[in-house]
């Protein structure tokens, strides 16, 4: 099955089947794909040495155990960025799961319930790598699983000498992925990437703004506020297919009577023809005044009509599309 742009409903593999394998790992994106993950999402950061790895972070002490194989080459800042190191020196790192210190500098999972923390069982792949993993598994599987493909900090790459959206592109048209819309989108939190992607870089790839809010420091010039607005969206539709917001930003909570509040942004950006996939739905972390996945998803697919939502469990999500088309015809 090929997937289009305008395709409804789709189940995108947050950085693949990462709430329960190690996330960027190929074997969470080996995973996401039996699960039957339509698209398959890849976060991109350069090494020093300009080769694109599949990182979330730009930098590495979140995921690895990079403080311990290279304690002494962190930043002024306290953090281990990928670029500043080779790839033979990525290779060397074991990936685990998403981790924070604690007050006695103690590493403690984010997710305490998902895969154990002390494995170093993985290892960082490239771009190059994953796209051959998904395209063996296409093959021997007879599926056509898309890409989603984000560029993560464009402006500190720049800013180092490397143009990380051109590179991508060379990898993407190296592995013939450069010339299927109906098969990858492209994302970025920064405005201008985006803009250069559409109209120096030529691509023909669906490109997705995506949402996140000011406080964040993004690392980028782009103001989420306005974004949201009517003038932001109509901008958006200059050179952007779509827009990935925060779920927060669309489900808003409950009144005092208990009823569900709704923002108007997913139906603002639909009027504009923009579609609208919004991250990132895992039944181990509901927002609050949510009982269930099942009640989740219910809101966004039914009540908003989001096209296809980012989320660490594909299985729940396509399960649970698979009960929603038996009850509604």
């Amino acid at each position: 099955m090929t997937y289009t742009v305008n395709a409804g409903r789709i189940v995108i593999a947050h950085r693949g089947a990462s709430g329960y394998l190690p996330e960027h790992t190929l074997a969470a994106k080996a995973m996401a794909h039996a699960m039957g993950a339509d698209f398959i999402e890849q976060d991109v950061v350069l090494s020093r040495d300009g080769v694109p790895v599949v990182l979330h972070d730009v930098y590495l002490d979140d995921t690895t155990d990079v403080s311990r194989r290279f304690p002494d080459r962190a930043r002024e800042d306290g953090h281990f960025y990928a670029m500043d190191f080779m790839l033979e020196e990525l290779r060397q790192l074991r990936v685990h799961e998403r981790s924070r210190h604690s007050g006695s500098e103690r590493e403690q999972a984010v997710y305490p319930g998902r895969f154990p923390l002390e494995s170093a069982l993985f290892g960082i792949p490239t771009l190059a790598e994953e796209i051959d993993l998904i395209a063996g598994l296409d093959r021997s599987r007879g599926r056509s699983t898309g890409l989603y493909v984000e560029l993560k900090g464009p402006v500190l790459h720049l800013q180092a000498g490397m143009d990380i959206a051109a590179i991508v592109l060379n990898v993407l048209a190296e592995k013939g992925y450069a010339d299927r819309p109906q098969q990858v989108f492209l994302q970025c939190f920064d405005g201008p990437t985006l803009q250069r992607l559409r109209h120096e870089l030529r691509t023909p790839l669906p490109l997705i703004q995506l949402l996140g809010e000011n406080s964040w420091g993004m690392g980028t010039d782009s103001d989420y506020t306005y974004l949201r607005s009517n003038e932001g969206l109509a901008e958006i539709a200059t050179y952007a297919d779509g827009i990935g917001p925060w779920l927060d930003q669309i489900y808003l909570g409950r009144d005092a009577a208990g009823a569900i509040v709704l923002s108007d942004l997913a139906a603002r950006a639909r009027d504009l023809g923009l579609l609208v996939h919004p991250y990132t739905f895992r039944h181990d972390e509901l927002p609050a005044g949510i009982s269930s996945f099942s009640e989740l998803l219910d809101i966004f697919f039914m009540q908003v009509g989001v096209n296809g939502v980012f989320t660490d469990f594909p299985d729940l999500v396509r399960q649970y599309l698979c009960t929603l088309t038996e009850r509604v015809p």
